[in-house]
């Protein structure tokens, strides 16, 4: 039984309704695992065989059925499930095995999914490239020499070799965006609160991180979402959220749509890279939209500014205390340490005020745009050896992720942005769009992208060694 490339609306709906069983989910679920993930390794702490079939076997005796009933989800590597090995990819956690679920984990239970093990990230999601001293690289499954991206990189690759149909993430700067481009299928950066934070230690300074929803699909998307969202009593900042799901492609016509390309030119842009994103937005102006492209709103360098310093203080306040126990760290998150232990109260202010001054200017461009566009990425997947690219087009990077730096004006004022495929490179790498809008929008972005997806289809398209591209079995 070959499920891999089914979509999880189709698979959830026979699993409630009967005309699939749980037991058949997994053994199918089980056997993909098998035959592809050795080649890749994005599914990492998998849970014992028998015990994940006596599982489902037992899901099928269950009358009450919620919304992913039956699904088997890993879940990614910075969230701890009960029961299974949760290191955040660090040597200082590869024993740790929680006795309770976090938030998330215990949706993705309550509305029905079987819990399988983990996705692999790297080493406390710390950089877009999926790799750790625990279990090593993920590879991209288009070009196994090559990185997947990250930090939910084992997500996107089990979505894209079709072991999982539903996958968790979560994006600080750009780690759900970055994978689905350079893995070929969807990742959903949330509206800042709409999927609650787990609600523990300081929880209402640092708002730059989400968890969110990834899928071969906005259909699926959706899906995810709604388990995921809705607000937590614990936490100060969670919205209320209708139902997002069924997702239904919304008409085009007249819609305005507002390209920024490389933010003129202040974020370096590996060759083809900007090239095929055009071609992909030529899609939407088919469809009926009006696609403009649009100057740089706001200075890039005083976006970098607050990004840098608001990151490394939230970085610093969660791990902090683990560099104050000595304990062996990567030398990223060393940086941000240190960067944040040494920022003064005036400096974190000013972060703040331009950061609001950003808001306030995106909410003015939004009057005149339903979604904004960028490449998800200014780079083609790299060597998975390297641990970050040092220069792009011949200029240098100046830290770690300075090369994800379009990822920034999104998720530093919290807006929802879909990542979606844009097609293949000429070396037959996958890349990526991030459509975003205002805040609150998530819905909106998402029937965006089911219009998109109905005319693309581009996570059943596989390069083929000639150049041109071949559909997947369906």
């Amino acid at each position: 039984m070959d499920v891999s490339q089914v979509s999880a609306t189709e698979l959830v709906a026979d699993l409630r309704g009967g005309r699939l069983s749980a037991a058949q989910m997994m053994q199918a679920t089980l056997d993909r695992i098998s035959a592809v993930n050795g080649q890749v390794n994005a599914i990492v702490a998998l849970r014992d065989a028998d015990a994940l079939m006596r599982e489902a076997e037992a899901a099928d005796q269950v009358k009450e059925r919620g919304p992913l009933h039956g699904l088997p989800i890993a879940v990614k590597d910075l969230v701890n499930v009960a029961g299974i090995a949760s290191t955040s990819g660090s040597p200082s956690l590869k024993d740790f095995v929680p006795e309770k679920d976090d938030e998330l984990a215990r949706r993705l239970r309550a509305a029905g999914a079987i819990l399988i093990g983990k996705t692999n990230t790297p080493e406390f999601g710390l950089g877009s490239h999926t790799f750790n001293p625990v279990y090593g690289a993920t590879c991209n499954p288009y070009d196994a020499s090559r990185s997947c991206g990250g930090s939910s990189g084992g997500a996107a690759v089990a979505l894209a070799t079709g072991m999982l149909a539903l996958a968790d993430g979560s994006d600080m700067m750009g780690s759900l965006r970055n994978p689905a481009a350079w893995n070929n299928v969807y990742g959903l950066r949330p509206s800042w609160g709409h999927v609650p934070s787990e609600p523990v230690g300081e929880v209402f300074l640092h708002q730059l991180s989400t968890l969110g929803p990834m899928a071969r699909s906005p259909e699926d998307i959706g899906l995810l979402l709604d388990v995921l969202s809705g607000p937590d009593p614990r936490h100060p900042h969670g919205m209320p959220s209708a139902p997002v799901s069924p997702v239904e492609a919304r008409d085009m016509d007249g819609l305005r749509i507002g390209w920024l390309g490389d933010w003129g030119e202040a974020f370096p842009t590996e060759d083809g890279i900007l090239a095929l994103c055009e071609q992909a937005l030529g899609v939407f102006a088919d469809l009926g939209c009006r696609v403009e492209s649009v100057p740089p709103p706001f200075a890039s360098e005083e976006i970098w500014e607050s990004w840098v310093n608001l990151r490394s203080w939230a970085v610093s306040n969660s791990l902090g205390p683990l560099l104050e126990a000595h304990e062996d760290l990567k030398d990223s998150a060393i940086w941000e340490v240190e960067r944040g232990l040494a920022l003064t109260g005036r400096q974190i202010q000013r972060a703040s005020a331009i950061r609001s001054d950003w808001f306030r200017c995106a909410a003015e461009i939004f009057e005149r745009y339903d979604a904004l566009v960028l490449p998800s990425a200014q780079a083609w997947p790299f060597d998975v050896s390297q641990p970050y690219p040092t220069q792009i087009n011949g200029i240098g990077m100046d830290t770690y992720h300075r090369w994800m730096q379009v990822t920034v004006p999104v998720s530093l004022i919290g807006l929802p942005a879909l990542a979606v495929p844009a097609g293949f490179g000429a070396t037959g790498l996958p890349m990526g769009l991030q459509l975003f809008g205002k805040r609150g929008s998530d819905a909106a972005l998402l029937s965006l992208g089911a219009a998109y997806h109905a005319a693309t289809q581009w996570p059943q398209v596989r390069p083929a060694k000639s150049g041109a591209m071949e559909r997947a079995k369906q």
